[in-house]
């Protein structure tokens, strides 16, 4: 999976974007541009990933991704990307984690609260991290960083975990040092 670039409007450098995060944005009304409303609501309305897979817009995530037909297994969890990513409806680049974990030693702050920080860790099926990951959007206002929750989504293993609970508690700094274990964006 790659990541494209972008120059920035000043040409100041480049910015890197992720193809979620891309595909996202494409689907968004936007000022000028009617986007996708009707993928966007099917998407929201998918009781399953397998009615999920079904879709149009699916398939072209899974494209966008750097997919083929070799990696069939892999639609599933690219299903689960875009039926949680057509629950945002903004784009905010701070972790997910951060967006609704806490300040350092204090409990208040946080949006997600521990308990449902555990529940969301402790999803190993695709379904049980669908419903959680449902979940997390709303009680992150629908905002959210697009490319970290599609990367986290699609990379869904216990070094994500780890990377999770580390943001939420805001101890990045203690965090282990790791390169990301699968070299890709989502």
């Amino acid at each position: 999976m790659s990541e494209t670039t972008t120059a920035t409007p000043a040409g100041e450098g480049r910015v890197r974007t992720s193809p979620a995060l891309e595909w996202w944005q494409r689907l968004q009304p936007d000022a000028g541009r009617p986007g996708d409303r009707a993928a966007l609501a099917r998407l929201r309305r998918a009781v399953s990933l397998a009615e999920a897979m079904s879709e149009p817009a699916v398939l072209q995530l899974f494209r966008r991704l750097g997919y083929g037909a070799g990696d069939r297994v892999r639609l599933p969890r690219v299903a689960l990307v875009a039926v949680t990513l057509a629950h945002v409806r903004t784009h905010e680049p701070t972790t997910v984690m951060r967006r609704v974990g806490r300040a350092v030693l204090e409990d208040e702050t946080a949006t997600l609260k521990p308990i449902r920080l555990r529940q969301i860790l402790a999803a190993r099926s695709d379904e049980e991290l669908a419903v959680a990951m449902r979940r997390l959007v709303m009680l992150a206002d629908r905002r959210l960083d697009v490319a970290d929750l599609a990367r986290s989504i699609l990379f869904w293993n216990d070094e994500t975990r780890a990377r999770w609970a580390f943001d939420y508690f805001n101890a990045g700094s203690a965090a282990p040092n790791q390169p990301d274990p699968h070299g890709a964006e989502a």
